[in-house]
Formats: C-alpha cells, structure tokens, sequence
C-alpha cells in the first residue's frame, strides 16, 4: 500500500511540475522537486524501468530551476539539503559547484559541500579529507544514506572494512531505495576483493531477494559470475543453487551458463560439473534440449583429457547458428586444439640452436594479442638438454598443457563486454 502510494505520488508529481512549466505557473520549491526524484528513483529500485527515463527527464527539470535559485532560496534547510540530494542522484555537477561557491557554508555543511562536490569531480582523496570528520548518523535522515554510500565509496580501497561499515549503514538508513540497491552491490565487489566468500553470499543472497528487478541487475549478475568462480576453492555451492533458485528461468539459464563457460575456460572441474547439473535440472522442469553453450563449455573443459573422437562428435553435434560469435570462435578453437593433439609431436634431439616457434602458436597469437605466453624454448618441459632422446609422452603432456593454457588465453581475448 506505501509502495503503490509513492509511486502515484511520484507520478503525479511529474505530471504536474511538466503542466507547470508548460502553464508557466509558479515553480515547485527545489526540495519539492527532489523529493519527486527520491520517490522516482524507489520505483527504478523496485524494478520499474520505465522509470528510468521519467528520471533522466527530471533531473533536467530540477537542473534548470536550480540554476533559477538565489542564495537566499537556500536558507531554507530544506532547499540545501535538496541540493546535497540532487548532486548525489545524479545531478549535474557543474550546477551544484556554481551554486555552493555563493553560498556563505561553514562548519559540517562546508565539509559535506566540499566532499561531494570533488567526489563527483572524481578527486576522491580531496572527498575523503573533507568528509573525514562527518559522521552520517549526525546528518539529516535524507543527506546521511547518500552520504554513508559516498564514505563507503571513496576509502573502499584504502580501508575496505571501514568501507564496508559505511555500506552496511548506507542501507540501514535508506532500506528499500536505490541507494540500498548500490550499496549492496558495492559490499559484493568488496567482499570478492577480500575473499570473503561468506559476506560474498549473503550480499548476493540480499540483492536477489530484494533487488533482482532493478535495471543495475546485470552488474549483480557479473560481480555474482565473477566472485562465485574466484571464491570457487572456499564457496559452499550448496549456497549458491539457493541464490540462483531464487531468480527467475531465464535468469537462471544465463547464470548457469556463465558459470560453466568460466570453470571450462579456468578448468573448475567441481564448479563446471555444478553448473551442469543446474542447466540439466532447469532442462528437465521445461522439457527443453540441452543449450549448445552448455554442450560447448563442458566440452572445452575435456577437449585435452577425453577420448578424442568422442569429443570431436560432440562439437560436431553443436549447431554454430545458435552461438553468438565468440563462441563460434571459441569453437573453432577447440576444434585447433583436437586437430594438434591427434597428431603426436614427433620425437627430436635437442637443438643446438634457437628453434623458429610454430606457425600453429603463431597463428594463435594472432588471435590474443593480449597473451603473454611464454616463448616455446624457455618452456622446460619442452628443451631438455640433459637427454638426447626426451620420452614422447613428456612431451605431450607438455604439448597439451600448452594447448589447454592457448584456449584459455583464446577465450579471456574473445569474450570482451560480459554477457
């Protein structure tokens, strides 16, 4: 009932400052304005995306009767904080310094002034020296939430458990809004950045209940990929099924398939055979095929460890059409790599010279420019100088590690923006 009531509010309040300025009525006070755009922005939290550009529409309103404000507008506490407000919600920057530079701040409002403005000029040493003495539980209720997530921002590098207080608080202030939505996905990266695979999970577990339908969705989505397989050797997967089990099919599949893609690539044995498991278990409730990603990735993570010919027939089995093109890349990879490890090296002394690197690993590399590889003659386990003859199985085994490290290096190039 309060959500249907804020989003009327909302709306109506849109309408009517839009019918203002067109009627050229008497405008809205700035802190009335702001307030729409705090009710806006629950909406965007709550998963309305259309809101998103109702919000964009009216922070342009709010910019231009700012810029129609005299100093003495912001003697009005209400006013000021709005101002504070807007500049953390999005607000032009260049609009909020302007009009702080003629007002007459001092103590805690200079500081906060001060620390916002170079937050947004992206000065985050010069914020945190300002806001380093300003408790947000000591600022007004609307200012302290934006104000916890901007402390918990700037010092997440230098401090990350400090930063991760600041955070923790930023939702205890402002539960429900979108500045909740940011700070949880910000404890999420911090708590990667720490390998706390615990905090890591309940974050996680926090966001999906709660926020899954906000338009920010998609980063949760790379932060929970990426810290659900660099937690991997310490993650309790049991955990991670009941988070996924919380999202909707689709956004299930698409997890699922991110996961096995990125433990076939790092081969996560335990990790690629869980996300196998839920893409058949989600295959299952439909009825559906089994998705040509899933057969690729797991494919991949046995192409150098598996009978060879029965690999090659499940590649083969993979229709093209239905990947996107680096996938399509990376199964062309695997099929290079088939095409090498069928054909055993063959048997050779050590040279005596430099040896020219094969045109194989040369033409890979035309395709990862970015690897850093290590040159074929520094590898030990392919010179071996103390004997004439090297046993041929040695270097096969080094042969295939080096393919195994080629497509890994192949896909890290290939996969570019995430899915």
């Amino acid at each position: 009932m309060i959500a249907a009531s804020r989003h009327i509010a909302a709306a109506a309040a849109l309408t009517f400052m839009a019918s203002a300025a067109q009627a050229e009525l008497a405008p809205l006070e700035p802190y009335q304005m702001v307030r729409s755009l705090q009710l806006l922005q629950d909406r965007i939290a709550d998963g309305d995306h259309a809101a998103l550009p109702m919000q964009r529409k009216l922070i342009e309103l709010i910019d231009g009767r700012l810029l129609s404000t005299r100093p003495s507008d912001y003697e009005d506490k209400r006013n000021f904080r709005a101002l504070l407000v807007y500049a953390m919600s999005g607000g032009n920057p260049r609009t909020v310094a302007s009009i702080i530079s003629k007002l007459p701040l001092d103590g805690t409002d200079a500081r906060i002034s001060t620390g916002i403005i170079e937050y947004l000029r992206g000065q985050f040493g010069d914020a945190t020296n300002a806001l380093k003495d300003v408790d947000p539980r000591n600022i007004e209720t609307e200012v302290a939430a934006f104000l916890a997530l901007v402390k918990g921002s700037i010092i997440a590098s230098e401090d990350p458990a400090a930063s991760l207080e600041y955070l923790d608080l930023a939702r205890v202030i402002g539960p429900g809004t979108l500045v909740e939505e940011a700070a949880l996905r910000r404890s999420i990266a911090l708590a990667i950045s720490q390998s706390d695979a615990e905090r890591f999970l309940r974050a996680c577990e926090q966001y999906v209940r709660r926020f899954l339908a906000s338009p920010y969705a998609t980063q949760f989505a790379d932060a929970f990929v990426d810290g659900v397989t660099g937690l991997e050797a310490n993650i309790d997967l049991e955990n991670v099924a009941g988070i996924i089990g919380a999202m909707n099919h689709e956004q299930a599949k698409v997890t699922y398939l991110r996961l096995a893609r990125r433990a076939a690539i790092d081969q996560l044995t335990g990790l690629l055979q869980f996300a196998r498991s839920g893409l058949e278990a989600l295959a299952a409730e439909v009825g559906n095929e089994a998705d040509p990603r899933a057969v690729l990735y797991s494919t991949v993570a046995t192409v150098t460890t598996e009978d060879v010919d029965a690999v090659r027939a499940r590649l083969e089995s993979i229709d093209s059409r239905r990947l996107s093109a680096g996938d399509r890349m990376l199964l062309d990879a695997a099929f290079r790599v088939l095409d090498e490890v069928s054909v055993l090296p063959e048997a050779r002394r050590p040279p005596q010279t430099p040896v020219a690197r094969p045109a194989s690993v040369e033409a890979d590399e035309e395709l990862m420019p970015l690897a850093s590889e290590p040159d074929a003659e520094t590898q030990p386990a392919l010179v071996e100088p103390v004997s004439v003859d090297p046993p041929e199985q040695d270097e096969s085994d080094a042969f295939i590690a080096d393919m195994r490290s080629k497509l890994q290096s192949i896909d890290d190039m290939l996969q570019g923006p995430k899915e």
